[in-house]
């Protein structure tokens, strides 16, 4: 897929809100997840099967040049045969049309973009760790999330509702003030938007281009800052002139361990769900399961806000800054180590500055 370039002056920036979706709109939300994790799966089996059918062919001793055509696995490729098997095949037939375009256009590129990136992987021309062959994702396991590029994308002007592609209206948990006021003064254009299931709410994300300038200059350009990250002290920055900085963990998850044993205790105790022999768990248990993960989801807010406010600090100061390397795949093996390094959030740190 080619990579979007703004226009001269533009940038281009990602606006994020929880969304209050009724009982309604939840659902259709879930299905359009739903048919982004169909379609993936429908890509992933129907190149596979090439794949497949090939080795089994040349065990037989059958020549290369007679093996099953290998089937392509880019994105126009795969939608051209999509659309076509749609409508007879019997894991979409009945059910497609309740779903935006947009949906199945979601699975069938990152089904795209994941046979990319085992091809590339496998000749060596990709960083990182070794990537393996595309799998079917579970409807148990599998994220939720569904991205919109074309049709009625647009915040509302009363600064509380979304419009999105065959889902209407939603409810906004937040004002979206920062992102209608840019679109009205023609300073901002919305390209896609992408909705996403994560810690309990719903959210969107828009993908804008904004009129702002491309950076901004540190407060001491020709200072530089070396920053020593550990579990005790957050950080410690020293700079060019001597001056040396501490900043504390606030170990968020640790602070709200006590409160998490308790919850998952009074989890345990309680009637859950059960796989294996279709057991639904009881009123109680989601009860508190809810309770359990709103303790969670705020010790990860709190967490990626300080995160950012340390980062932004860093950045805005120094015009060099150089951060220390660790291992912390490694260092997260140490069982005395694992809980107060995964708290600390050494990786994103780094990530961000």
């Amino acid at each position: 897929m080619k990579k979007f370039e703004p226009r001269p002056g533009f940038v281009v920036q990602a606006f994020r809100f929880a969304l209050d979706p009724n009982v309604m709109q939840e659902q259709r939300l879930r299905s359009h997840c739903g048919a982004a994790r169909a379609a993936y799966n429908w890509a992933v089996c129907w190149v596979m099967a090439s794949w497949w059918q090939r080795k089994a062919e040349g065990s037989y001793g059958i020549a290369e040049e007679e093996l099953t055509p290998w089937r392509p696995w880019s994105l126009p490729a795969l939608r051209k045969v999509f659309n076509e098997v749609k409508k007879t095949d019997p894991r979409f037939a009945g059910w497609w049309q309740e779903n935006s375009k947009e949906a199945y256009s979601t699975g069938l590129a990152n089904a795209a973009a994941a046979f990319d990136n085992y091809a590339t992987s496998k000749r060596g021309q990709r960083e990182g760790k070794r990537v393996g062959m595309p799998r079917r994702k579970s409807k148990h396991t599998a994220r939720l999330a569904c991205r919109f590029t074309t049709g009625a994308i647009r915040v509302e002007p009363d600064r509380r509702h979304v419009t999105l592609p065959r889902l209407g209206m939603i409810r906004t948990h937040e004002s979206t003030r920062k992102l209608q006021r840019r679109i009205a003064n023609n300073t901002a254009r919305i390209l896609s938007a992408t909705v996403r299931f994560e810690r309990g709410r719903w959210f969107v994300s828009f993908q804008v281009e904004i009129q702002r300038a491309t950076g901004r200059a540190a407060a001491r350009l020709d200072a530089a800052a070396g920053v020593d990250l550990g579990v005790k002290c957050l950080a410690v920055i020293a700079d060019s002139q001597g001056a040396v900085r501490f900043v504390p963990n606030p170990a968020h998850y640790g602070s709200a361990l006590k409160q998490l044993k308790r919850l998952s205790r009074r989890v345990s105790r309680r009637r859950g769900p059960d796989r294996r022999t279709g057991q639904r768990p009881s009123r109680r248990w989601l009860a508190a399961n809810t309770e359990r993960n709103r303790i969670h989801h705020r010790v990860a807010n709190l967490r990626a806000d300080a995160l950012h406010k340390l980062t932004t600090s860093i950045t805005g100061e120094y015009g060099t800054v150089v951060v220390e390397d660790l291992n912390v795949s490694g260092m997260l093996r140490n069982r005395r180590l694992a809980r107060r390094v995964a708290d600390a959030g050494f990786g994103e740190i780094r990530r961000q500055t």
